[in-house]
């Protein structure tokens, strides 16, 4: 079996998350929002401790996790639930960066279709956005400004704190996409300026299909967002429907162990990419996005002379790896990200993505190195 290199897509899931699931399936099963037994209880107390777990990575209040789905659901909820305010405060402008994941892309561009005029900052060649661009775009009638935390592509750290000392003091709302970077890197999202972040639980060691909105208040008041769905009124109202209790107890112990384990796993990961970009170097390969302003469990690069379509079936038997974001890949278009870093069209199409974690094992990078060469002729 390959060894898996794709943990930007999702990652495997921790032992005692599995425990924890499992419990919730097999034995504790009640439903949360039925409290007038011990099953509903005991299901209600897992989803508050699980609640709390998830708001203590980002130093948020209990009650301002709004548990979804995924990211791509908190995405949706924090963009698309600002229209009927912005269209009766008469706020229609909306900021965002071309390096966005298409969960927030294509929310932003329904917005421009309900009216919303929609402003997409450049990004420079190192895959960051240069802070002052956002400075020169905001205007007084700017409703929102949404950026990510860690690019899913190329593993960049964004300059959130510089953002957020350019947002102080402007009424706009900040919506942060953090399923990249949520419990790997900690400090960025416990500024008080971010009001909106997004998080997925498979993106962390948890399980798929359950993530959060995490919805700072602003004077002791939510965000006036609108939900998209209606009946049943759970989760402030944003989000109806019964919680998953096994898949929502999983989440709050995988952002207990991200917490925990933080600095443990960033080492492993470090140590691994010595390995990594050593083997990568030998091949000549060009690194996509600066490497000093990339997390230690990613790279993204690009080996002159082999499409990364090939590279990827070369390789299938030694490392699992992708060459795109996973939400895009059936697509077969070019990576949008690798394009606003003004890479050229040749970079774009020898690019691939590595993405590891702490449990990932070691790999021959010779057997890696020499499938590659032999590519080359």
């Amino acid at each position: 079996m390959a060894i898996y290199l794709d943990c930007n897509a999702t990652t495997p899931v921790e032992p005692s998350v599995v425990a924890v699931v499992t419990r919730f399936l097999e034995k504790d099963f009640g439903n949360a929002a039925s409290p007038i037994h011990d099953y509903g209880v005991f299901a209600r107390t897992a989803v508050e401790h699980a609640r709390g777990l998830v708001a203590e990575v980002v130093k948020a209040r209990r009650d301002e996790v709004i548990f979804t789905s995924g990211a791509t659901e908190s995405n949706n909820i924090a963009l698309l639930g600002f229209a009927g305010r912005g269209m009766t405060a008469g706020r229609r402008h909306v900021i965002t960066t071309a390096i966005e994941h298409k969960a927030v892309l294509e929310p932003v561009a329904e917005l421009g279709r309900l009216g919303f005029e929609v402003e997409i900052l450049p990004v420079q060649p190192d895959g960051r956005l240069d802070p002052q661009r956002l400075a020169e775009a905001l205007r007084p009638e700017t409703l929102l400004v949404s950026t990510m935390q860690v690019n899913n592509e190329t593993g960049v750290l964004q300059p959130l704190a510089e953002l957020a000392d350019i947002l102080e003091g402007h009424e706009a709302w900040w919506h942060v996409d953090a399923a990249q970077g949520f419990g790997k890197e900690i400090e960025q999202l416990r500024n008080p300026r971010i009001d909106l972040i997004a998080v997925s639980g498979h993106k962390i060691y948890g399980p798929k299909g359950v993530g959060a909105l995490i919805a700072r208040k602003r004077d002791n008041l939510f965000p006036p967002l609108q939900p998209l769905m209606f009946g049943g009124g759970q989760e402030q109202g944003l989000r109806p429907g019964t919680l998953p209790v096994p898949l929502v107890a999983g989440f709050g112990e995988a952002a207990k162990l991200a917490l925990r384990d933080h600095e443990a796993r960033r080492e492993k990961c470090r140590a691994f990419r010595v390995g990594a970009l050593t083997a990568l170097d030998w091949l000549g390969a060009e690194q996509n996005g600066a490497e000093a302003l990339t997390l230690p469990h990613a790279v993204n690069v690009s080996i002159p002379g082999i499409g990364s379509d090939r590279a990827i079936n070369a390789l299938k038997r030694v490392i699992a790896v992708s060459s795109t974001s996973a939400c895009t890949s059936h697509t077969r278009t070019p990576s949008h990200v690798l394009q606003a870093m003004g890479c050229s069209p040749e970079r774009v199409e020898t690019s691939i993505r590595l993405s590891w974690c702490h449990m990932t094992p070691e790999v021959d990078w010779n057997d890696v190195t020499a499938i590659l060469r032999t590519m080359r002729g």
